[in-house]
């Protein structure tokens, strides 16, 4: 079968690939070394597919159906590999086996789950409390020796980019300072650190099994909970921007979701606003002018 990577991925990994990198053209390789190396049987390549990965649906030599994940370095497939080890199918996909040639290859064999139902099918109240309660489950103690990434380390790599860009598009220049401001305050008091998801939405959570909801492609990182929560604060943000109560419907989002995660309702408007504009300094830097608009516009509810 040839491994062709959907276009969404395609681009997606264009706007972030440094000079030089072959990974995708090095791709098809990969997966079908992992195939053989299992004697896997392969159904299809999901389409269209993650922004930061290749998924392969396949069987096993028993036929029992999985998933195939191939993610390039600048993913962190390590760091999702130890957060999946450490959550041991507790809330998140199970990881079904590895070996070192997977290690080196940023391949990790997966429980296969139901791809084409997330909780975003479900209506948009059900969906946050399912997606809720299923956060809630991965935030547990990180392991003693972790190597993971810390929420002051990832959001201070951001914060210099985000400076850097608004040197060169004023417009931004206020909400950036605001976002880092927000940020630094924040970063100053964290009151626990905890294992979480790192890029948690109601698209990371599909329907299982074992358990009706399981959450899928972490990139892990050590921090406070309201961190791992501001990203699930602006899902559906399209439909939130088209309203004319846009505004008031976050407002008493990030109230419902402090309030059912015990999570301070300042902190987590302080990182929704971070994340937010983070989010949109950086679709602007890459040629996204209208995923910038939306989330710029929404952070400017904050």
């Amino acid at each position: 079968m040839a491994f062709e990577p959907p276009q969404r991925l395609v681009r997606a990994l264009g706007e972030t690939a440094p000079a030089g990198d072959d990974w995708l053209t090095r791709l098809p390789g990969t997966a079908e070394r992992a195939v053989a190396r299992r004697e896997l049987a392969v159904e299809r390549v999901q389409v269209p597919g993650g922004r930061s990965s290749l998924v392969v649906l396949v069987r096993r030599a028993d036929d029992s159906p999985a998933v195939l994940k191939l993610a390039p370095p600048r993913a962190r497939p390590e760091s999702e590999r130890a957060a999946l080890v450490h959550w041991a199918g507790l809330g998140a996909v199970q990881l079904l086996e590895t070996d070192a040639e997977d290690a080196a290859e940023g391949v990790l064999l997966l429980e296969r789950l139901h791809p084409d139902v997330s909780v975003r099918s479900l209506p948009e109240a059900k969906a946050l409390l399912e997606a809720a309660g299923t956060l809630r489950r991965l935030w547990v103690e990180p392991p003693g020796d972790h190597a993971f990434e810390t929420v002051a380390e990832r959001t201070g790599r951001q914060a210099e980019a985000m400076r850097a860009t608004a040197s060169a598009y004023a417009e931004v220049a206020e909400l950036v300072d605001a976002a880092v401001g927000a940020r630094e305050e924040l970063s100053a008091s964290a009151p626990e650190h905890r294992l979480l998801h790192g890029t948690f939405r109601q698209s990371k959570v599909l329907a299982g099994e074992r358990m009706p909801w399981l959450a899928v492609g972490p990139d892990p990182v050590v921090g406070e909970c309201a961190f791992d929560l501001a990203r699930l604060v602006r899902d559906r943000v399209e439909d939130l921007i088209a309203t004319p109560s846009g505004a008031a419907t976050t407002r008493r989002r990030i109230k419902r979701l402090a309030e059912s995660l015990d999570v301070d309702l300042e902190r987590l408007r302080g990182w929704t606003l971070f994340r937010a504009v983070e989010s949109g300094v950086r679709a602007l830097r890459v040629g996204r002018p209208k995923d910038a608009e939306l989330l710029l516009e929404f952070a400017g509810w904050l």
